[in-house]
C-alpha cells in the first residue's frame, strides 16, 4: 500500500486471509484494505469441495457472483445453482448457507458490513 493506493493480484494478496481481500480483519488496520463497511472474497473451489457446516447468526447482507465454473449454494430458506458466468445470488441477515462446488469454481463474495465473527 502506498499513499492510499494499492494494486495486487486477488489470488495471490488474499493467501493468508483464506481468500478475504477486504474487511476489518485486514493487517495492518491502515492498509487501504482494511474497513469495517465491506468484505471482499475471491475464491477458487476445486469440484468436490464444500462447506459442510452452516453458518449460525448472521448479520451481514452476502452477494456471491461466479466467476467461472459451477457453484452451489444452499441457503436455510432454499438452493441456488450458479450455473453461468455473471450469476449470483444475494441474502440477507439471518438467513444461513452452505455451498458446494459442483466443478471447478471461481466466485466473487461481497459482504456487508464488516463485522468480527461471534
Amino acid at each position: 500500500m502506498e499513499n492510499g493506493w494499492h494494486v495486487g493480484n486477488a489470488a495471490e494478496d488474499t493467501f493468508k486471509q483464506r481468500g478475504w481481500l477486504l474487511g476489518h480483519f485486514i493487517d495492518p488496520p491502515e492498509d487501504i484494505r482494511s474497513t469495517a463497511d465491506v468484505e471482499v472474497k475471491w475464491a477458487t473451489h476445486f469440484a468436490g469441495e464444500r462447506r459442510s457446516e452452516w453458518t449460525s447468526g448472521e448479520k451481514r447482507t452476502t452477494l456471491v457472483f461466479l466467476v467461472n465454473g459451477k457453484f452451489r449454494v444452499e441457503l436455510s430458506v432454499g438452493m441456488i445453482s450458479l450455473e453461468r458466468q455473471g450469476d449470483y445470488a444475494i441474502w440477507g441477515p439471518g438467513i444461513e448457507h452452505t455451498w458446494h462446488a459442483e466443478a471447478d469454481s471461481v466466485v466473487l463474495t461481497v459482504r456487508w458490513p464488516s463485522l468480527p465473527t461471534s
